[in-house]
């Protein structure tokens, strides 16, 4: 039963780079899933295409998307560069990746430690499950991905509001052909990203962190 406000719920949640192996039990996901189903969308077209992975198969898309990214075969549905982002943009996502590997104890000269950082991705933090998050393509496909958004932030949060950790990875949709081939997706479903999700471990390193927030006056402007 969730018993938390909104407020501590949406302002708790965090990204977790460490679960543990426990799995989230069935009926629970289920009631997450089934909150997540509410989620808005224009006219209602529900575009999410959800594959949840675990277990085994999750091991064996886990060595895939390793083996992928080390011979970089990438083949990603929606171009994504670090680099476009400029001014504040550019400087909250250095300022992420700074406070990330300081956490990990990683110098910004240490490749082969780098290097093992994002690997991480791809074992999904250990995390038992992670989610794939598909949708149709739909004209410029703008639309739909704000869908997919939406939907993936009600997920988000109903598994916060169960003690349920998470976290979005863009990374996992750079070799959406690997993962469609092993789920058995059809080829006109495109991926947008992955979010793993699990139990977290509270004493790792990698949660120990909170990245802050602007405030509001930065991101809103109020017309009267």
């Amino acid at each position: 039963m969730v018993n938390y406000s909104f407020q501590e719920v949406i302002r708790s949640r965090q990204s977790i780079r460490q679960f543990l192996s426990k799995p989230v039990e069935k009926e629970v996901l289920r009631e997450i899933l089934q909150d997540a189903q509410y989620t808005p969308s224009n006219c209602n077209t529900q575009p999410w295409d959800v594959h949840i992975v675990s277990g085994e198969k999750k091991e064996e898309l886990s060595k895939a998307l390793i083996n992928a990214f080390e011979k970089e075969q990438f083949s990603p549905d929606f171009t994504f560069d670090t680099n476009d982002f400029y001014d504040r943009y550019a400087e909250r996502q250095k300022e992420q990746g700074k406070t990330y590997y300081e956490a990990l104890g990683i110098a910004r000269e240490d490749q082969e430690g780098r290097h093992k950082g994002v690997l991480r991705n791809f074992e999904f933090f250990n995390a038992p499950h992670v989610a794939f998050l598909f949708m149709p393509s739909v004209g410029d496909n703008v639309r739909v991905a704000s869908d997919i958004g939406m939907y993936a932030q009600s997920f988000l949060l109903s598994l916060t509001a169960r003690g349920i950790g998470s976290i979005p990875q863009t990374i996992l949709g750079m070799s959406a052909d690997t993962v469609r081939q092993l789920l058995g997706v059809p080829d006109d479903m495109k991926l947008l990203f992955g979010i793993s999700f699990g139990y977290p471990d509270k004493e790792a390193k990698a949660n120990s962190f909170r990245m802050g927030r602007d405030p509001i006056d930065s991101n809103v402007t109020f017309h009267d």
